[in-house]
């Protein structure tokens, strides 16, 4: 019996169901993107650096991606109403303990264990509604998803923001373990089991260490690698060793295990694996500046949280709008032709970035926002249909598992890698500026006899030159973090650019 059956004996309308399963779906994906308009107060709250808090974000997304994995076995075991139920109470515990952290440790742990619940609901929200909606309003079921996944994490900044500026941040958690109740009864009122498993799968627990060891290894090289500057300390050294052998011991076992869960071999599908890389790529290039940019907003431009928030607010805008226009498009014109016009949005908006400086108006940050909107759209709808249109009927659940798996994988890795070259770009710029701060430069003179004449009312004169020199270095490190801001934000627009032509190297279903 499937759960549309069960459902027309007991009379659930489709609309609760619906609403049932992607109410925890669409709060996990704000949860994520929330907590980047409050790293900058969370790590005040705890007195940790930047690179400490990126924790917060990484730890989050490498549970969610080892879960993604993990899901379909879980299903299989626990049968899906049971471990809808589980995931939901952990990612409701995981959000308390976010709440109530004492220090920077538990938080991490906290968002670890909301990951871990986090992870499962996007498939399983997928697969109910596919289950529960008639054929006829599957595109509707598919739009309710999209809008659950992707314009929730959109409006995650502005959410977030709202929360930190006019209450705190823990508000951003704690609003989740209401949430979490309510969708709990609602499971358990709305949900049925589609059939009853008898055979119960087999474990790959050999994979599935290696993926855990693989991802845990990986996420520690990332985060403190810019702390320990990278290669130049012996543990990161043997570390990263470790994680390559670990990465290529699990694919050579996922190729040759019979029970793998992870199927590596659907890389051999052409779409599949040009599909996946369109997709890991959109999802760094859209994270990256759902990531830097509420931080560079807050940091440099001295934004509150809410109105970071807010200047995100127009990408969810004009998604909403292209989630209206998409399915007209894909009809009239050839998806790989869309996935390209995408990447050029794409590109566009992040190098737009590149010209901003410190008297930008909040209009010029909102513009290139309503541009990565309508990238977004463009890209992820059309490339979902590519990537997994050829691939065999039973192999769906495991490609869109894998698919799904690499994008979180990429956006743990981005996070990293951008803060990285944020921090390493600013001290590149800070050595190229400070030699301008010199008396031999004219312009520095003028400067700071303005600044001193300024700072001597009612003070001394040694005090003054010293708090001119204090603020001419404050100076030339905003200016050197604005550069390190405008360099990352050009080599991801760059990598936007480079891979327009990729989808033309893809097959269209019908061919």
């Amino acid at each position: 019996m499937t759960i549309t059956q069960i459902c027309k004996k007991r009379k659930v309308p489709i609309w609760l169901i619906a609403v049932s399963i992607l109410m925890p779906t669409s709060f996990s994906a704000l949860a994520t993107t929330a907590t980047n308009v409050a790293i900058p107060h969370i790590s005040g709250y705890f007195a940790a650096t930047a690179d400490e808090a990126k924790w917060i974000v990484t730890s989050y997304m490498v549970a969610n991606a080892c879960m993604i994995m993990l899901s379909g076995w879980f299903e299989h075991l626990l049968g899906r109403k049971q471990f809808m139920k589980i995931s939901v109470v952990i990612f409701t515990l995981g959000a308390l303990i976010c709440t109530v952290a004492p220090s920077l440790n538990m938080m991490v742990l906290g968002r670890l264990i909301q990951g871990i619940g986090g992870g499962p609901m996007t498939p399983m929200s997928q697969t109910v509604l596919l289950s529960a909606f008639p054929t006829e309003k599957k595109g509707l079921a598919m739009s309710l998803f999209g809008f659950a996944v992707m314009v929730c994490a959109i409006l995650g900044p502005s959410f977030g923001g709202f929360l930190v500026d006019n209450l705190n941040w823990h508000y951003i958690y704690s609003v989740n373990i209401p949430i979490g109740i309510v969708s709990y009864m609602l499971i358990c009122r709305n949900i049925e089991e589609a059939a009853p498993k008898i055979n119960k799968p087999n474990m790959d627990f050999v994979g599935m260490t290696a993926l855990i060891l693989w991802l845990v290894s990986m996420q520690i090289v990332l985060d403190k690698g810019q702390q320990y500057n990278w290669f130049d300390c012996g543990w990161i050294c043997w570390l990263s060793g470790f994680s390559l052998v670990v990465l290529t011991f699990l694919i050579v076992w996922e190729i040759e295990n019979k029970n793998s869960f992870i199927k590596v071999r659907l890389f051999k599908d052409k779409n599949f694996f040009i599909g996946t890389i369109i997709s890991t790529v959109v999802s760094m290039v859209v994270f990256t500046t759902m990531y830097l940019a509420p931080q560079f907003i807050q940091n440099i431009l001295g934004y509150t949280a809410l109105l970071s928030g807010l200047s995100m607010a127009p990408r969810v805008i004009s998604c909403v709008i292209m989630l209206a226009v998409i399915p007209f498009l894909m009809r009239i014109y050839d998806s790989r032709l869309l996935i390209a016009i995408g990447f050029f949005f794409l590109g566009l908006a992040t190098f737009m970035y590149t010209n901003v400086n410190l008297a930008v108006s909040f209009l010029f940050v909102s513009i290139p926002n309503i541009l990565l909107g309508v990238g977004v759209i463009l890209t992820f709808i059309p490339i979902s249909a590519l990537a997994l249109g050829t691939l065999p009927k039973d192999q769906l659940a495991n490609g869109a598992s894998l698919h799904n798996f690499c994008k979180t994988i990429g956006v743990a890795v981005v996070v990293s890698m951008s803060s990285t070259l944020v921090a390493r770009h600013s001290q590149i710029h800070q050595n190229y500026l400070v030699d301008n701060l010199s008396n031999y430069n004219l312009i520095f003179q003028q400067k700071m006899a303005g600044w001193v004449h300024t700072f001597m009312s009612g003070a001394s004169s040694s005090f003054a030159i010293n708090k001119a020199n204090a603020y001419a270095y404050k100076q030339m490190i905003t200016q050197s973090t604005l550069f390190a801001y405008v360099d990352t934000f050009a080599i991801v627009a760059m990598l936007a650019f480079i891979l327009i032509p990729l989808p033309f190297f893809m097959k269209l279903r019908n061919k």
